[in-house]
């Protein structure tokens, strides 16, 4: 369950309208490292993950690339918002026009649209969070991309700040990955020996019982042999005295 708070997480206040520039940031809507692929994985892989504080984390994350993909629909909003068809032709959004009209569309800035196929959920500790560092790379190198191209302040103003978000989330998810992957590799040999217990057990204490018993006839000859070496040695003495004697 969510509580929506009715403001975005950082402001977003464009007053010229640019569809060349919106058709670039869409990518970060629908696209291949975009905020609907994040948010859509970190809240599938948060049910299978086995570690409480990492499912967390992946529902935090989760509910704030929600956030983002809020403010990259309100930049594409802004950046389109009552364009002339003029305005549209000589862009080159007349292409997008025809399909969405103004509306909000997720695709990649290509034009491909938004697929499922772009983000996976293992269910594998190890797995699920090296995509996730993964992701958050590619998605600071799409805004950095961005930056490269977008002059206008204030659209690089929350886009900077959505980069630095997603260096924030790749720490996370660093920290995450170095904590409880090492306990994972800890309860899995644990988990190993107990399963390799409960299989051999009874060859197990049948082998502990041969050890004592070998030990046993080891210590047992030992004592014996030791004994007799004695008893030899006290009857040579003997003899030697008995002769001195005489």
């Amino acid at each position: 369950m969510w509580n929506y708070e009715k403001r975005l997480q950082f402001p977003v206040k464009i007053t010229q309208t640019n569809p060349k520039i919106a058709q670039v940031i869409i990518s970060q809507y629908g696209g291949p490292d975009g905020e609907l692929a994040a948010s859509m994985r970190y809240l599938a892989q948060r049910y299978t993950m086995p570690y409480n504080t990492v499912a967390g984390l992946l529902t935090d994350i989760g509910t704030e690339e929600l956030a983002h993909f809020e403010m990259i629909c309100a930049i594409v909003y802004q950046l389109t918002r009552n364009l002339t068809p003029e305005e549209i032709e000589k862009s080159g959004f007349d292409k997008y026009y025809v399909d969405h009209t103004l509306a909000l569309w997720p695709q990649a800035a290509g034009g491909i649209p938004f697929n499922a196929c772009e983000f996976q959920s293992k269910g594998d500790v190890i797995t699920d969070l090296t995509e996730d560092l993964a992701a958050e790379q590619k998605a600071r190198t799409t805004y950095d991309n961005i930056l490269r191209l977008v002059k206008d302040p204030e659209v690089c103003e929350p886009i900077r700040f959505l980069r630095a978000r997603e260096i924030v989330h790749f720490q996370r998810f660093g920290e995450a990955n170095r904590e409880d992957c090492s306990k994972s590799e800890h309860t899995t040999k644990r988990q190993i020996w107990n399963n390799y217990y409960q299989v051999h057990s009874p060859v197990i204490v049948h082998l502990y019982i041969w050890g004592i018993a070998f030990q046993a006839v080891l210590i047992y000859n030992t004592v014996l042999e030791t004994t007799l070496l004695f008893c030899h040695r006290v009857k040579r003495f003997c003899v030697r005295l008995s002769i001195v004697r005489s």
